[in-house]
């Protein structure tokens, strides 16, 4: 697990273990604030005891940005502190969670001692939470996951969460939204952005980053929305990543999966879109002409 400091209070934790998802951890003169945890259980554990025995300190409140285990599963291992998050969090971790959960521990015994925590101050639309002297604000931002949230911490520094990632993903939400809400980052003058998962992006690189992932979601709808309408077959092998302007070097490699997904989630939202369209020609017409982004 790599920290980075990235102000005098702000710190970012970046795991070696999973897809090198990230937690953010804001220290203020009244106890911590941990936007999101590791997805191992023995990461986090080293957030918890860095923090204690490090900073002299305790974690306060942990906001969860989006119920993925990834960013949730550490949760447990602050029994003291309270869990904030959107309402849609709450909600599908109860629904989802425990399965989750289970299936992660038939698998593999790291996750023995984990538990789901449900959040238990949520919010819709929007929320102020301040501690210490620091504000925290949170937003709903979905497109990601239906209950993503993104929060900035004092004016400068804002964690998007999975919002911003190495490639936009959205296979659990939605293209459109998550177009909307990567618009919604381009309006917000901040020196620090905190991806979900990668490296810190700073002020300079922030425009460029974020019109690059719209131009990924434009050219990927486009691409896919084209080989339909061909009735090209493996569209996942023709459509490459680079197609899309995206590297295959982000995120160890990892990205190419996720594109994929992408594009297997795309091909089943297009097509349920208009169900006319698979016994009427004019009804394909319309579907094709159609532009998600």
């Amino acid at each position: 697990m790599q920290r980075e400091r990235i102000t005098d209070h702000i710190f970012v934790f970046r795991s070696a273990l999973y897809a090198q998802v990230t937690a953010g951890l804001v220290l203020t003169t009244d106890g911590a604030v941990l936007i999101d945890t590791l997805l191992y259980p023995e990461e986090t554990l080293r957030i918890r005891r860095y923090v204690e025995q490090g900073l002299r300190s305790r974690v306060r409140y942990i906001i969860n940005t989006h119920y993925h285990a990834d960013h949730t599963t550490g949760s447990c291992f602050f029994p003291d502190a309270e869990v904030v998050a959107h309402g849609l969090c709450r909600q599908l971790l109860q629904e989802r969670g425990h399965e989750g959960l289970r299936r992660m521990q038939a698998a593999s015994g790291d996750f023995d001692a984990a538990q789901v925590v449900l959040p238990t101050r949520t919010f819709e639309d929007a929320m102020l939470l301040e501690l210490g002297g620091c504000r925290f604000e949170l937003w709903h931002s979905p497109g990601h996951s239906p209950d993503s949230i993104t929060c900035r911490v004092d004016g400068d520094t804002l964690f998007a969460a999975d919002t911003l990632m190495p490639v936009p993903y959205f296979v659990d939400g939605n293209v459109e939204q998550l177009a909307d809400s990567l618009r919604g980052l381009m309006t917000d003058e901040c020196e620090y952005l905190v991806q979900g998962h990668g490296d810190v992006i700073l002020r300079g690189e922030a425009s460029a980053k974020i019109s690059s992932d719209l131009d990924y979601l434009q050219r990927l709808h486009d691409g896919v929305r084209s080989a339909l309408q061909r009735g090209d077959e493996d569209i996942e092998e023709r459509l490459s990543l680079s197609d899309c302007g995206k590297s295959f070097d982000l995120l160890q490699g990892l990205v190419d999966q996720l594109h994929r997904q992408n594009i297997q989630a795309l091909v089943r939202e297009l097509l349920a879109e208009t169900p006319a369209a698979q016994s009427t020609n004019q009804g394909k017409e319309l579907w094709m002409q159609k532009r998600i982004i």
